[in-house]
């Protein structure tokens, strides 16, 4: 038969004399991300770890932590926080700030050259005040200026930012969680609610009207709030009173 068939005969004749090979072998080259996938070279996916924030004071005032945003091009103080520490008499600026929603805020005034007491190293800096409302354990906020005074070291996977003056570093920890006052304790609780399902309250699932007034007694406050509530009381009797004419005469 494979005599019948010559070109079959001598393709099985090469393979048994080793001189064709069965497969062929190739190298295929993979791309740097799928050889880091299959070698698990891939770094840890870490979570969000919250804020850089470092503690300060100005004179013998212990103002708190101070926010880094490395996405500010000034360092921001609020008004109250300036009338507190009474730095003096600012200056009028022409300054006009972006926000993130895209709205603009006209600041207060500028103060400059206000010394910074940051650890164990002292920092001239200057101010945009704005009327806002600051966070109680965060009032200041540092733009890049203040941190490019510093020589800002930031170290996120560890927590820690390095402050350095010639040749004295001071490091710390950005993260650190800050003991909370007492009335933060009381105050402080999370709750998880669905914004497509509005807030009821429990006086609303009563079907008698009398109860239902009863119970919303204490909360009226305004003078419609009571009028709506009494014609609620009136379209009760009206229909309580034509329910029972209907039942007697049936």
């Amino acid at each position: 038969m494979l005599r019948e068939v010559p070109k079959y005969a001598k393709y099985i004749k090469d393979i048994v004399e080793n001189k064709t090979r069965l497969t062929e072998f190739e190298t295929d080259a993979l791309t740097e991300e799928c050889t880091s996938r299959i070698q698990h070279k891939l770094s840890q996916k870490l979570k969000d770890l919250g804020s850089f924030t470092i503690p300060m004071r100005i004179g013998e005032i212990n103002v708190g932590r101070a926010l880094c945003d490395l996405g500010a091009s000034i360092n921001l103080m609020s008004l109250s926080v300036f009338k507190q520490l009474g730095l003096g008499a600012p200056r009028p600026t022409m300054v006009l700030l972006q926000l993130a929603d895209r709205s603009y805020v006209y600041p207060e005034r500028v103060i400059e050259d206000v010394l910074l007491h940051i650890g164990k190293f002292i920092f001239p800096a200057d101010f945009i005040i704005l009327d806002y409302e600051a966070d109680e354990l965060v009032p200041i906020i540092f733009g890049r200026p203040l941190l490019a005074t510093g020589v800002a070291i930031i170290k996120v996977r560890e927590a820690k930012m390095i402050l350095r003056v010639d040749n004295e570093d001071a490091v710390f920890n950005v993260y650190r969680a800050i003991k909370l006052p007492r009335h933060y304790e009381d105050l402080a609780i999370i709750s998880v609610v669905k914004i497509n399902e509005p807030a009821v309250e429990p006086s609303a699932f009563k079907e008698d009207a009398l109860e239902k007034a009863l119970m919303l007694f204490n909360h009226l406050e305004l003078e419609e709030e009571v009028e709506e509530m009494l014609q609620i009381l009136d379209a009760s009797c009206e229909y309580i009173r034509e329910r029972s004419q209907f039942e007697a005469s049936g």
